[in-house]
């Protein structure tokens, strides 16, 4: 609370305050209640301002600005007084400054120590109808510096978090955790070439994450830099450009014709229009008068004012519209739905490990082996990339988009928009030009005229000679042949004045013929006409007027006067808000990509009805009437609102709604399970473009509607939503491809080392007369698998790149079909690589299906790298049989980067596998496969994994059928397929 006591009063008016009206005993609130909550901090809801959160929120200004002004001249006094003393001040000292009791001083008059040119612009409070208004000449350099730090600069809230923050992040999420804990056991049991291998596979993995995490997030940086906006202001007496975050409460700018206006500003004199689309959606321009309240956000058409920044920042309406922005971020689907596939996999990983390591102890192996088996095991089965390989896809799909000329601010939206099933979009700016332009729909009354001369009277009844005066001159002048009235005189004029509601000229033409002329509102300019001369007339127009405000067309009226000086009808011009060129084809392209589009927009309902008539939105455009709103106490979604949920779904779209209908509308969608986006330009759309699954800041919006978007369009029209949908589907494919191969890997090396654990024991095995000590229990040096790990993690980073059909329907998670598909494939490898251990543990057995072939026995060494190869081989052919989907290998082609990748991953491997020195890693014999004979295993190798990835790719087809055929966990489910999975939503 500020309580204004009367010393403050009293050095009110030693400042000179004309007219300061500061009332005694007047507690006035610091926030108001609608917009902040008990601590001072923005609430979730702040859609709407009241009259009276105005008032509080400018008198709060005010007091701000007039207590900082306050202490500036004290401190100026108290400097001086020390100059001429020689001592510091003292209260007493001080007290000189202000009036003795009983002294009687005139308001406005007593100087403070002088009048100074040095002494900042008085700053005076003047109270109008509904609230207090702030005038200022202009404010010096010093003044405002100290302003600056007390109100902050004039920008949106945003939080930044430091990039080492970003860094540490990636090294503590769950999955990084986990690798501590194992370097943790690996220190314990001072395994440390183990540990050291850990340690690396862990900084590698954060530093890739941490690269592709900032990179997005750079790109966004750089856009918004590029978009800052400039004032002119009156700093020390002259004007000049500013940065406009610079601003501060009570300077002087310039409001001029195609600005932007940088804050809140009163209108110190004259007028303007102001073009408020942004803010409210209305395409006309609204006229400004003096001390009327102009928003940050809104753009000046015509004419040139001064004003007093009155709000800045996040004290502006459109600042308390962003502070949305400032609630939880909330978790992507993308986040749940691999916490999920992580914790499935983990917990499976964790119970089959614990089982091998009881199993290894019961057995009477050394506790320090069986942990650092288990504990390597646990490590490489564990999807620890999994999360590094879907940022990398997005990012690399964030930079396609940004080709493109849309900017992604949030990665995870791009899975959101591939899953999008309804885009909820704004009218004004969005789907239409906002501009006003003549329509070629003109009905004539007048024979002989034609939308031609009508033009041309309508532009002689206004200073055609000069600049337009109002958005209608602005229409009309930019039709009419301006050109052909050179030499057509004006005598008489008579501007628009809102008690005629008309414009009125008298002009004669070269021939010398002279007659009026006049265009206003079609009502207005009826009255003029002789009803018993021109009645038809009358009804006609009446009735062409009823019919084109059915459709939503505004009209303007244009008569003359005849010969007699009798009023004539001349015809009515048209004029709307056209829809862009290629809405219409977008709309329809969106449609084909099963995406639904419902028109959102503040506008009127005959307004939104005909351009959805134009566009081929439906018919069935409704009114706010009966919509949801917000608990009046609460500020939250009402707790009946999946009442609505049928009506909002039903319905094609909605006018004259106010922002909090909007957030209502997409969160009702998104409670009904469907994937929504929502695309604006304005301050009115940012509390939905903030809900909505995927926000969509079209090109030229406002800082309040970039901020809460995550994809921000560069390119006009909605065009480049379509690109963005066929990407973001194109990218969902990726995605899609890389996690069923990642359960797919993850169960085939698990589940193989489980198996081979319990049943494979080398010891058994063991030919007579060997030097090799065969292990009790199959498992490989730590090093071999942190290497599948790596280079099948490496290689499928250029899955971003890969090729991809995109669907023609939304796409959504379905983790039953990916568990049931990536089981199918991990199986068949899992299963081949236990045989062909089998087999090469019982390559001594004469009669075994090795020495059958007639093929000597295998060293333990070659066992082992052999079936490192077998491993890694399969894990990569997996990959390429998880791409393509419910088809065979062959019918999708994979990039050539992808090919690269893989083809150099594997190289690596079968080079590692065949002159690998005959060592003893981890005490398990390792050798080359190369360095004994047969020379030919690792070629004997590549051949049984490519029968196996035939065999693997067929039983994916096959489980793929079945799944089809049975309409298995609803895989053919065309609702769901429009409806996103509501279990992993908020």
């Amino acid at each position: 609370m500020v309580v204004v006591d009367e010393s403050t009063k009293r050095m009110a008016r030693m400042l000179g305050a004309d007219e300061a009206e500061i009332h005694q005993d007047t507690e006035e609130e610091v926030l108001s209640g609608s917009f902040y909550d008990e601590t001072g901090r923005p609430t979730l809801f702040v859609g709407l301002q009241s009259d009276e959160d105005r008032e509080n929120q400018t008198k709060r200004t005010m007091t701000m600005v007039k207590q900082a002004t306050i202490k500036m001249q004290l401190d100026k006094q108290k400097t001086k007084i020390k100059q001429r003393s020689g001592v510091y001040g003292s209260m007493g000292e001080s007290s000189m400054l202000l009036p003795k009791k009983g002294e009687v001083v005139e308001e406005g008059k007593m100087p403070l120590m002088g009048e100074r040119d040095d002494i900042p612009p008085k700053l005076t409070l003047q109270k109008t109808k509904t609230v207090s208004k702030l005038h200022s000449e202009g404010l010096t350099s010093e003044f405002a510096a100290e302003l600056l730090k007390k109100f902050g600069k004039n920008e949106l809230p945003e939080k930044k978090k430091a990039k080492w923050v970003i860094y540490v992040e990636q090294l503590i999420a769950p999955m990084p955790c986990m690798i501590w804990a194992a370097i943790v056991i690996e220190i314990a049991i001072k395994s440390w070439p183990d540990m050291a291998i850990l340690l690396a596979i862990q900084f590698m993995n954060a530093s890739l994450s941490y690269y592709e995490t900032t990179k997005a997030g750079d790109a966004v940086a750089a856009l918004k830099a590029s978009l800052k906006p400039v004032a002119h202001v009156k700093r020390d007496g002259k004007f000049v450009t500013l940065d406009a975050s610079y601003l501060v409460p009570g300077d002087l700018v310039l409001l001029g014709a195609g600005g932007a206006v940088p804050a809140d500003c009163i209108v110190n004199h004259g007028n303007i229009d102001v073009d408020q689309a942004a803010l409210t959606g209305e395409s006309l321009p609204v006229t400004f008068y003096k001390g009327d309240s102009v928003k940050m956000g809104s753009t000046v058409v015509r004419g040139e004012v001064e004003g007093t920044v009155e709000c800045t920042g996040a004290n502006t309406f459109f600042g308390r519209t962003a502070a949305l922005l400032q609630g939880g971020d909330e978790s992507s689907n993308l986040d749940k739905l691999l916490m999920r596939i992580m914790i499935v996999l983990v917990f499976l990983s964790m119970s089959l490990c614990g089982i091998a390591f009881g199993y290894l102890l019961s057995s009477g192996e050394d506790v320090r082996n069986a942990l650092s088996f288990t504990v390597v095991l646990l490590v490489a089965s564990i999807p620890i990339a999994i999360e590094i390989v879907c940022t990398t896809t997005l990012a690399l799909g964030s930079r396609e988009l940004a080709k493109d000329g849309a900017i992604v601010s949030r990665l995870a939206a791009i899975e959101d928009m591939a899953g999008m099933s309804i885009l909820c979009s704004d009218k004004t700016g969005t789907l239409t030009m906002n501009k006003m332009m003549i329509q070629q729909e003109t009905p004539i009354y007048l024979k002989g005229e034609t939308q031609y001369t009508v033009l041309r009277y309508a532009a002689m009844a206004s200073k055609w000679n000069e600049p337009p005066r109002d958005a209608l001159d602005t229409l009309v002048h930019g039709c009419a042949d301006l050109a052909s009235l050179r030499d057509v005189k004006q005598t008489d004029y008579m501007p628009f004045d809102p008690t005629i509601k008309r414009t009125e000229a008298t002009v004669v033409l070269p021939r010398g013929e002279m007659f009026k002329v006049t265009k206003g509102a079609p009502h207005i300019i009826l009255q003029l006409l002789d009803q018993k001369d021109f009645g038809k007339v009358v009804a006609q127009c009446e009735k062409d007027v009823e019919a084109l405000g059915e459709r939503g067309i505004r009209s303007l009226a244009v008569a003359k006067t005849n010969s007699a000086g009798k009023w004539e009808m001349a015809g009515l011009l048209t004029f709307l808000d056209p829809p862009r060129p290629d809405t219409k084809a977008t709309i329809d392209q969106a449609r084909d990509f099963g995406v639904e589009v419902k028109m959102i927009t503040g506008d009127h309902l005959l307004i939104a009805k005909e351009t959805a008539r134009q566009l081929g939105m439906g018919q069935d455009i409704r009114d706010a009437t009966m919509l949801p709103k917000l608990d009046p106490e609460t500020k939250k979604p009402p707790a009946d609102l999946m009442d609505h949920f049928e009506y909002v779904e039903a319905t094609s779209g909605f006018a004259q709604v106010f922002p909090e209908h909007k957030f209502l509308i997409v969160e009702v969608l998104r409670r009904g399970g469907y994937k929504t986006g929502m695309t604006g330009d304005g301050v009115n759309d940012a509390p939905a473009l903030k809900r909505a699954d995927v926000g969509v800041a079209v090109q030229g919006s406002t800082d309040a509607a970039r901020a809460a978007a995550d994809i921000v369009l560069t390119k006009p029209g909605l065009s480049t939503i379509v690109t963005a949908i066929v990407v973001a589907r194109i990218v969902f494919g990726r995605m899609t491809s890389f996690i069923t191969y990642r359960i797919a890997a993850t169960l085939q090396l698990l589940v193989f080392f489980f198996i081979a654990v319990l049943t494979l024991h080398p010891i058994e095995f063991q030919p007579e007369g060997t030097d090799e000590n065969w292990p009790a229990f199959f498992h490989m040096p730590v090093l071999m698998l942190m290497l599948i790990t790596l280079l099948n993690d490496g290689t499928l980073i250029s899955i971003g790149y890969d090729n991809v059909s995109p669907n023609t329907t939304p796409d959504k998670w379905n983790l039953k079909v990916l568990f049931t598909v990536s089981a199918a494939l991990g199986g068949v490898a899992c299963l081949s690589s236990l045989f062909l251990l089998w087999v090469a543990l019982d390559s001594w057995n004469p009669s075994g299906l090795w020495g059958s072939c007639g093929l000597a026995g295998l060293t333990y060494g070659q066992v082992t790298s052999m079936v490192y190869l077998k491993v890694s081989i399969s894990d990569f052919l997996t990959l390429f049989s998880a791409r393509s989907g419910d088809d065979f290998f062959w019918t999708n082609k994979p990039s050539k980067i992808l090919l690269v990748a893989a083809t150099i991953a594997c190289s690596l491997s079968t080079l590692m596998a065949n002159i690998w020195p005959e060592s003893l890693p981890d005490g398990i014999p390792t050798i080359g496969l190369a360095r004994l004979p047969p020379h030919l295993l690792s070629l004997y190798v590549w051949l049984y994994c490519f029968l196996c990835w035939f065999i693997q790719d067929a039983a994916k087809v096959a489980t793929y059928k079945v799944l089809r055929t049975y309409n298995v966990f609803h895989v053919n489910d065309i609702v769901s397929l429009k409806k996103s999975d509501i279990s992993i939503m908020v």
